[in-house]
């Protein structure tokens, strides 16, 4: 699930089929304040920015606690925006050296296919690495489990 690709940097890579069309997945995914439904209680996670519709060079500000006892400011823009197949957002600020997140969606027989592609780097160099890679990888893992779940949930049909 997620990968070491060289330079500091690790791509982590989901794919979750669900049962809706393209347009509702587009219209779910791409509305940030869905966020909330798909990311567990416990990081405390809340979107500072107000905003009805995304657009390619937008700024997102958050705050969220990746960790008990630490809480932190995050920015990201979105990069890209291929409605309805793909949005990428990067972080203009936050707990990373590099993060950026791409999200595609493909039509496939009875549904949507939902790809998710971080590719991340922590701060710190080999300290960063030695010290956190577990730890962060742990989390990324635990997030996109319970998001995987949620998905199921919302989209049960």
């Amino acid at each position: 699930m997620i990968k070491y690709k060289g330079k500091g940097i690790y791509e982590l890579k989901t794919v979750q089929k669900l049962p809706i069309s393209l347009k509702e997945s587009w219209s779910f995914f791409s509305n940030p304040k869905n966020l909330f439904k798909i990311t567990p209680e416990h990081m405390n996670f809340s979107i500072l920015t107000d905003f009805n519709k995304m657009y390619e060079g937008q700024i997102i500000k958050y705050r969220v606690s990746p960790f008990p006892f630490f809480r932190v400011g995050w920015t990201t823009k979105i990069t890209t925006v291929e409605e309805p197949f793909n949005f990428i957002d990067t972080q203009e600020s936050g707990p990373f050296s590099i993060w950026e997140h791409e999200h595609r969606f493909e039509e496939s027989k009875n549904g949507v296919i939902a790809h998710d592609i971080v590719k991340f780097k922590l701060p710190l160099g080999i300290l960063g690495r030695v010290f956190g890679s577990w730890l962060v990888k742990f989390q990324l893992r635990k997030i996109f489990e319970f998001r995987e779940k949620q998905l199921t949930k919302i989209f049960k049909k």
